[in-house]
């Protein structure tokens, strides 16, 4: 395995893309994270496990089996009842502040610098999301004050506003 000096640090966009909203939370898989952190998924469990009592409940959880089964069929992972590989174990979730709480149980370089631009993009995001209920706080205002013929307008904007609808289910608990 390369060196950590070696291993370039992931882009910001990059990280954004592993983020994924689950039982109404962003988390990072442990595969998507050892992955960033250039380590063996079992590797970042094994110290996960070794440090539990770092890890409550709103830093990190196990996907149950249901939630594993649709992220299987949504990013197309292999099928570990075919005998060709997959997980032998349910995927751990982690939080933002489990993210952060990693940085002290992986002391490399790389998992500081890695954890920084994991922050980074959930700062982003949050960001993001601020952002667009500001926009429709002052797109209510607006309308409130002009007449029905800048009605088509605002449906018009409301509905590039809207976040696109996901297909199928959404994975975790509504």
């Amino acid at each position: 395995m390369p060196s950590e000096a070696l291993l370039p640090i992931e882009p910001i966009e990059r990280v954004e893309t592993v983020i994924l909203l689950l039982r109404g939370e962003r988390v990072i898989l442990d595969a998507d994270i050892s992955g960033l952190y250039g380590v063996e998924t079992k590797a970042l469990v094994r110290a996960v496990k070794r440090n539990l009592d770092r890890f409550p409940e709103d830093f990190m959880f196990q996907l149950t089996p249901q939630e594993a089964t649709r992220l299987r069929y949504q990013f197309g992972t292999s099928n570990e009842r075919s005998g060709r590989g997959g997980r032998r174990y349910l995927p751990y979730a982690f939080t933002e502040q489990g993210v952060a709480m990693l940085s002290g149980v992986l002391r490399s370089e790389r998992a500081v610098q890695v954890n920084v631009e994991i922050m980074r993009a959930f700062v982003r995001l949050r960001r993001l999301v601020s952002q667009q209920a500001d926009l429709a706080l002052k797109l209510d205002d607006l309308e409130g004050r002009y007449d029905e013929q800048f009605r088509v307008v605002f449906d018009a904007l409301r509905e590039l506003m809207a976040p696109p609808e996901a297909e199928g289910r959404p994975i975790g608990f509504v």
